[in-house]
């Protein structure tokens, strides 16, 4: 009986002992400050890549709506649209004036290419507001049909698009791969790197082939 009152005594001295406790409870909560302070760090390094690249999109955009096509098969000139049926309209009608005036060329999609000038252009405008990732193929280039921009037999004015996608951004701390396991669609792995959102931008065509210096 006495064994067991002395062992009691123990037992309750050492609930009762905090000797230590303060360095028990920094090794728990320093990781967890860390983890936060880190989390804080890349969530505002990707909002900041994301506001500069949209910014980025804007000029792309605009420079991409006087120059040149990026795209080939986009074309020069409104032409009359082949199946209209009566009197041809005269060169010079608004497209606008009817469904048959000008031709619908349809929309001309194609990923940026060094090889091409106003996409070599516009990637060495944009590049340094890119994700450090990206290339010129993470640009886009659409060139679609208006029937409400444009005249017949003048320049062919399109809806121009410039589009970023399919990019990445690269966390420094464990909360990408947190993110990336919240995000994973049936994946098996956990990247330290979350989908970049896409952006697009718009901007209805000026002239396109006459804008070299606009």
């Amino acid at each position: 009986m006495r064994v067991l009152l002395q062992a009691y005594a123990a037992l309750h001295r050492f609930r009762r002992d905090q000797e230590g406790a303060a360095l028990v409870e920094l090794g728990v909560t320093i990781p967890l400050f860390l983890l936060l302070f880190m989390g804080i760090i890349d969530f505002g390094r990707m909002a900041f890549h994301y506001v500069v690249a949209e910014r980025a999109m804007n000029v792309a955009a605009r420079v991409a709506a006087v120059r040149l096509p990026a795209c080939a098969g986009v074309p020069e000139f409104h032409r009359r649209d082949p199946s209209a049926s009566g009197t041809p309209p005269e060169y010079g009608t608004s497209c606008r004036a009817g469904p048959d005036i000008c031709l619908d060329a349809g929309t001309v999609t194609c990923a940026g290419s060094a090889a091409n000038a106003t996409a070599s252009e516009i990637w060495d405008l944009v590049r340094g507001a890119m994700p450090p990732d990206a290339t010129i193929a993470a640009l886009s280039f659409s060139y679609s049909y208006d029937g409400s921009l444009g005249f017949l037999g003048g320049p062919y004015v399109p809806v121009v698009t410039v589009e970023l996608q399919n990019q990445t951004f690269n966390f420094v701390s464990p909360l990408g791969r947190l993110a990336a396991l919240a995000g994973a669609a049936g994946g098996s792995t956990l990247g330290a790197a979350v989908p970049f959102p896409p952006m697009s931008v718009s901007l209805p065509g000026e002239d396109l082939a006459l804008g070299e210096s606009g």
